[in-house]
């Protein structure tokens, strides 16, 4: 989808990502991490440069995989405890 960039391909892209890596993000109440993640994911979107694009998209789920290896032990925790 990343690479093959027409407005379909876009939307159906914000539309995947709201439901994966957004709604996660939210259910864990991690504020300022969704919306540094929106962020990122917003310039992606809006990149019309493909090389670019793919660079910001390579960032986003870098740290996307970043935040769930950190967070996960927290998350766990939290679960736990309830």
């Amino acid at each position: 989808l990343v690479s093959n960039w027409t407005r379909g391909n876009k939307t159906l892209l914000q539309m995947a990502l709201q439901s994966w890596m957004f709604s996660r993000l939210e259910r864990w109440g991690a504020t300022s991490w969704m919306n540094a993640m929106q962020s990122k994911v917003q310039a992606t979107l809006e990149e019309d440069d493909k090389e670019r694009r793919l660079t910001l998209w390579t960032e986003a789920k870098s740290s996307f995989a970043q935040y769930e290896t950190m967070a996960a032990p927290s998350i766990l925790e939290m679960a736990l405890w309830k």
